[in-house]
């Protein structure tokens, strides 16, 4: 919602008012600004208007009452600290206006360096620089060329071909070549651009320039890219962004200036030591926008000794105060250092496990927090394949691996074509000089990024490391060539459709497909790496924080598993037993043609020969299972399948048929099955006769199923193992439903089991609405209850889910009715609600029920929170999140101080 607007509100706050801990009012970048002034760090004064005042002014198109004034008393407060006025003619005040948003959103918002800068302030500023007409001009070319496309949607590319076309007059392809006259003339070019495409002159009011920026910053959060981003990341859209005007430092006065970034451990590792990128007699855009490469950060030791030792001092302060991984901007100015910026450092998921290892083992954190810095969309991250690399396989090019991963796909040269590429299901590598927020869908949509240019701190590397995609960037032996779609390395040229590999951990680059292999972290799940015994951090590091994840969490894991294999595996994985065996899956392939001849029997005795035939097959399918969970839970739920999956398709039948007739065969028996499928066919079957439905009308279906259960559990009983059987009748939307199931189960169970000591829990899964409005009732009969929430969300929305994701969920994340799918992630307000009635009012009518969840949400972070909170006791999910889900619930407990709805 908007901020309330009064008179009186408080907009505009100096650095010395605000602290870190206002990053809601100030944004990320507002208030580490003013948490490292407090700290007295060389921060340029300046000041920060409010996320309030951006809110307010998106709410309503104009700035809110009292900004304009505020604005102007804190511009004439700088003014008198700094002795000079923003862009007086002899002596000019310059500032820069940047974005900052709560929550880190790289390159994706508006920045205006140099503000204040006209046709007379660029005298008096080569005059403040001891008459350094090309630092001057160089400073006003970039004002116009930022301003035009940021505030005025001058395309960019006009400004690069008017720069571009002043290097080939002068014979350089450095900018860095052209002196005071070349920029003076491109001063003139970039003006005619702006003319051309705004109908105005460059405004010459320094204070037009900034209220015109402040705006351009505000209506940034709304930008296409922004939006995208955010939906991304999961940014709440209604948070608005700061605007910081800060007091201009300049890092392109010569070579004892320059602007860098700083990590005070490595963001791609985790490994401590001095990262960062720097650039020389640049601006700090030149940094991160990777249109020069830049040189590693220990290089400033031999350039400017003193900066870069007070560098490496308010680095260890910062880490120390923040706790953690700090990402620092800083400009040198003519050998002063200035602070531009910090931040907790955006770090791949390999380094998030790391860094909190490390600062547990430093005494800055416990285990608790941790286990809180980490989750379990980066553990998922690590458990990707990585390249399996042999002879055959040799780099062609290798730049600096910016975001760890293994990445194989065709090339392509813009975003447009990689994500109609992605969009046909194929994976690719969009391949960039350098990358723009204006790549941002084509990062999206890619598996990986490789670009020629920048360095770990460039807009390609930050953006990929926040999003978990694999990035190589700055790989220099590289021409990009975009308009011929092509580029050309160690003598070989590589075209748009071409395939490549990229790996983000060693920066190399290869031709073709590489094979891949199980990463680390999944070898040390399976059982194949000692955690204790090997040199590796990082494998160590996931052991440590899964021992006390697993030893905080409240939720027990299970898995989905319908074979003994995937049982098997999730076992390895840390399941505690099976919350899903899908008994519909064991009667595909040869045994269709048993459940087909069951479905359609009309006789009692063709019935009960198709029945005879399954049961010892569905014993041993039980027997396999029980074994591999030896003593674990495992809830299996008696079939459940739309009709139309086990039966002949009824136009394909139809026109067999016809055309048998039509050549005079004996077509009696195609025929009787013809009948039969129309008599059984269904035009929605997803809610026609399935579940328990399909068990009341099939006289001893579920019969079967409950005896080869009861056989399997005794015979492994017998056999000296434990089995612990959970029978699941699904689709249960009156009680009534499930009284009649249990009857009869319960006289074949007591038959079975006889003195084996086996014990037989029957419940239910609650996926259909009613069900869950009804859960007190349905609770008297059932000893458990277990979650579909994949079924309970098609029916709360009254969608399927396999005709809408590709219809119109595209859509409906576009306009902000999703944040994320509902099939993705728990639906809190609506189908979560129906969750947490169910379970209290399930409860309430028995204490001891017994709850769970095995739809995919199961090993969704996010989703395994709520069911944390809701009280549940277990969730399950596919073998291969087993690990996530572990790890989540573990967190869920830090996060909740240890609390839960029990």
């Amino acid at each position: 919602m908007a901020a309330q607007e009064t008179v009186d509100q408080k907009y505009v706050y100096d650095f010395s008012e605000g602290n870190k801990d206002l990053k809601d009012l100030l944004g990320g970048k507002g208030a580490n600004l003013a948490e490292m002034n407090n700290l007295g760090l060389p921060v340029p004064p300046g000041f920060t208007i409010t996320t309030e005042a951006c809110q307010a002014y998106l709410a309503t198109g104009r700035e809110p009452d009292g900004l304009a004034g505020q604005i102007e008393a804190h511009l004439e407060s700088l003014e008198r600290a700094m002795g000079k006025r923003l862009g007086d003619p002899q002596d000019p005040l310059l500032v820069s206006v940047r974005s900052g948003a709560k929550f880190s959103m790289p390159g994706m918002m508006e920045t205006v360096l140099n503000v204040g800068l006209n046709d007379q302030s660029v005298v008096g500023l080569s005059a403040q620089a001891g008459g350094n007409d090309r630092f001057a001009w160089d400073s006003y070319r970039r004002l116009i060329q930022m301003f035009g496309k940021t505030v005025c949607e001058v395309p960019g590319e006009e400004f690069e071909h008017a720069l571009d076309d002043a290097k080939r007059a002068k014979g350089t392809q450095n900018d860095l070549d052209l002196d005071a006259d070349d920029l003076r003339g491109l001063v003139g070019a970039y003006k005619k651009i702006f003319l051309k495409h705004t109908g105005r002159e460059f405004p010459q009011q320094p204070r037009e320039q900034l209220d015109l920026a402040i705006r351009a910053v505000f209506e940034s959060w709304n930008a296409e890219r922004a939006v995208l981003y955010r939906r991304q990341e999961r940014i709440p859209a209604d948070l608005g962004t700061a605007v910081n005007v800060v007091t201009m430092v300049f890092g392109n006065l010569g070579p004892d200036s320059g602007t860098g970034v700083a990590f005070t451990r490595d963001p791609a590792s985790g490994a401590q030591g001095i990262y960062g990128d720097y650039l020389a007699n640049a601006q700090g855009e030149d940094v991160v926008a990777g249109i020069r490469n830049t040189v590693p950060l220990q290089e400033l030791e031999q350039l400017d000794k003193t900066s870069y030792d007070e560098l490496l001092g308010i680095m260890a302060r910062l880490e120390e105060h923040y706790k953690d991984l700090c990402d620092i901007e800083f400009t040198i100015e003519r050998g002063k250092l200035w602070m531009l910026q910090t931040r907790v450092g955006k770090r791949t998921a390999a380094a998030a496990f790391v860094i909190a290892g490390q600062l547990v083992d430093e005494g800055l954190i416990d285990l608790d927090e941790a286990l809180h810095r980490v989750n379990g969309a980066q553990l998922a991250q690590l458990m990707f394949p990585r390249f399996q690399l042999d002879h055959e396989f040799q780099p062609v090019a290798k730049g600096i691996g910016a975001s760890p991963g293994a990445a194989s796909g065709t090339v392509v040269f813009t975003s447009a074509r990689a994500v109609e590429l992605a969009a046909e299901g194929k994976s690719v590598i969009l391949v960039r000089r350098e990358t723009n927020p204006d790549d941002l869908n084509g990062m999206i949509a890619a598996k990986g990024i490789l670009t020629s240019r920048g360095g770990k701190t460039s807009h390609a590397a930050v953006v990929a490391r926040g999003m978990g995609k694999t990035c190589v960037s700055g790989a220099d032996e590289i021409e990009v060539n975009v308009p011929a779609k092509r580029f050309t390395v160690a003598g070989q040229t590589v075209n748009e459709g071409d395939v490549v590999s990229i790996d983000g951990t060693t920066g190399k680059v290869y031709l073709g497909e590489v094979p891949v292999m199980p990463s680390e972290v999944v070898q040390y799940f399976e059982g194949s790496l000692d955690p204790e015994h090997i040199d590796n951090a990082l494998v160590r590091a996931v052991h440590r924080i899964m021992t006390h994840a697993d030893g905080k969490r409240r939720l027990a894991v299970r898995t989905n598993a319908d074979t003994g294999a995937d049982a098997a595996r999730a076992r390895r994985f840390g399941a505690e037993g099976i919350g899903l065996c899908r008994t519909e899956h064991m009667f595909l392939g040869d045994r269709r043609e048993l459940v087909e001849r069951l479905i359609l029997a009309r006789a009692e005795g063709e019935r009960e020969a198709a029945l005879a035939a399954l049961l010892p097959l569905q014993r041993a399918d039980f027997e396999e299972i029980f074994r591999e969970m030896d003593g674990l839970p495992v809830t299996v739920r008696l079939i459940d399948p739309p009709l139309h999956e086990f039966l002949p398709p009824l136009e394909q039948l139809a026109v067999n048929v016809a055309v048998a007739q039509e050549r005079g065969e004996d077509v009696a028996k195609e025929e009787a099955l013809l009948a039969a499928v129309r008599r059984m066919h269904e035009e929605n079957p997803m809610l026609g006769l399935r579940g328990v439905r399909l068990g009341l009308v099939i006289p001893g279906l579920f019969a079967m199923q409950v005896r080869a259960i009861a056989e399997a559990a005794v015979s492994c009983a017998r056999g000296g193992g434990v089995a612990k059987p959970e029978i699941m009748v699904p689709l249960v939307g009156a009680v009534q439903e499930l009284e009649t199931v249990r009857a009869e189960a319960e006289k074949i169970i007591a038959e079975v089991v006889g003195d084996s000591g086996v014990e037989v829990l029957i419940g239910t899964m609650i996926e259909v609405p009613r069900a869950a409005l009804t859960a007190g009732q349905i609770a008297e009969a059932a000893e458990f209850f277990s979650f579909g929430t994949n079924d309970l969300t098609q029916m709360a929305w009254g969608f399927s889910r396999d005709d809408v994701e590709g219809a119109f969920f595209w859509r409906y994340l576009e306009l902000g009715i999703f944040g994320i799918s509902p099939f993705e992630s728990m639906d809190r307000d609506g189908v979560g609600r129906l969750v947490r009635i169910a379970a209290e009012e399930g409860r309430a009518a028995r204490p001891g029920l017994k709850l769970g969840i095995c739809g995919e949400h199961g090993g969704d972070p996010d989703s395994v929170h709520f069911f944390h909170e809701v009280g549940l006791d277990y969730v399950s999910c596919s073998p291969f999140r087993v690990p996530v889900a572990r790890l989540e619930a573990g967190r869920a407990v830090v996060e909740t101080g240890g609390s839960d709805s029990r």
